[in-house]
């Protein structure tokens, strides 16, 4: 059955926020601000040099004490992964430029990234490692700890939207597009001869499979969990817990643009119905998850899903998603 009402929901009102921190530098902080603003998930930006000889520095200065310009990204890691913060920060440079980004040319526009905890650290170090795995060879990306962070001038914060034609590097609203979309959906006939015929009424006709039905219930290996009919991932590892429900339980997707939310009245209830970008149902989330991450618990029908084990992602193509799963790798 189809929700009675089909409404967006907005998940950033549910669950409990989350707070962490992470600096990139990627050349002109203008455009870099602008493009990190628009990714579900951040809660502040902030503009600002790093990293240099001294703790004070400006915009005429910078060049001599050897800062970097930088954006302070404040983010809910209840809802955002870092692996995805830095997957689409490698989307918006040239990684093996040296101290040069677009037209900006010096040491103050080389591309790094500035972590101020072990935790973030660790995923950055891992997930720089594959990404330069991916590409064959060693970028010019920085990796340190933050030594110092200096605000920007004023007239530096949120550049852009005071000036809307001012310079930008990069393209702004690359930040809208999908990381990793699949492939486009089949046709209805069409998924009817690929799919089982429980994936089949749980994808197209809003079915639930029973409980404790999907051996996905109790797979904890690490890996990652991919849309059955068009490949596209959804789910990480390391966000997959024993809910005790009868479906595979997890506490946030693994990225922000890979799930739809909808209000859903069917039964004579209220719920927040989760369904893929190209409207595949999956499930509900609910807001009964572990507390430590975040409170939110994805309840997802396992018919649906393909499980793509970590050792076997780079050969299918999710090489990209393996610092996702940083937290099982082994």
């Amino acid at each position: 059955m189809r929700p009675s009402q089909e409404e967006n929901v907005n998940i950033a009102q549910f669950g409990r926020p989350g707070q962490a921190e992470i600096y990139l530098a990627a050349g002109c902080f203008w455009g870099t601000e602008a493009y990190f603003k628009l990714v579900p998930g951040v809660l502040e930006t902030e503009v600002g040099y790093v990293n240099g000889a001294s703790d004070q520095t400006s915009y005429r200065e910078v060049a001599q004490t050897g800062h970097a310009e930088t954006l302070k990204i404040t983010y809910d890691p209840h809802k955002l992964h870092l692996a995805e913060l830095l997957e689409r920060y490698y989307r918006i440079i040239d990684p093996f430029s040296v101290n040069r980004q677009g037209n900006d040319v010096g040491t103050q526009y080389r591309t790094g990234i500035y972590y101020s905890d072990e935790v973030s650290g660790a995923i950055a170090q891992k997930s720089l490692a594959n990404f330069e795995d991916l590409q064959g060879k060693k970028t010019a990306i920085e990796l340190e700890r933050l030594e110092n962070f200096v605000p920007a001038e004023d007239y530096h914060q949120d550049y852009l939207d005071k000036n809307p034609g001012g310079y930008c590097h990069i393209n702004v609203q690359d930040a809208l597009e999908p990381l990793f979309p699949g492939k486009d959906l089949a046709s209805d006939e069409e998924l009817k001869e690929t799919l089982d015929p429980t994936a089949y009424k749980v994808a197209r006709q809003h079915g639930t499979e029973a409980p404790f039905t999907s051996p996905l219930d109790q797979e904890f290996g690490p890996g990652i969990y991919v849309d059955k009919a068009t490949g596209q991932p959804l789910f990480s590892s390391d966000d997959k817990f024993d809910g005790g429900c009868g479906w595979p339980s997890f506490t946030m997707p693994i990225t922000t643009d890979v799930i739809n939310y909808y209000q859903d009245t069917s039964y004579g209830m209220s719920r927040t119905e989760v369904r893929t970008k190209n409207t595949n149902h999956l499930g509900h989330v609910f807001e009964d998850g572990p507390r430590e991450a975040g409170a939110l618990r994805y309840c997802i029908n396992g018919a649906i899903l393909r499980f793509v084990p970590l050792k076997n992602m780079k050969a299918e193509g999710y090489g990209a998603l393996i610092p996702f799963v940083a937290k099982n790798t082994r």
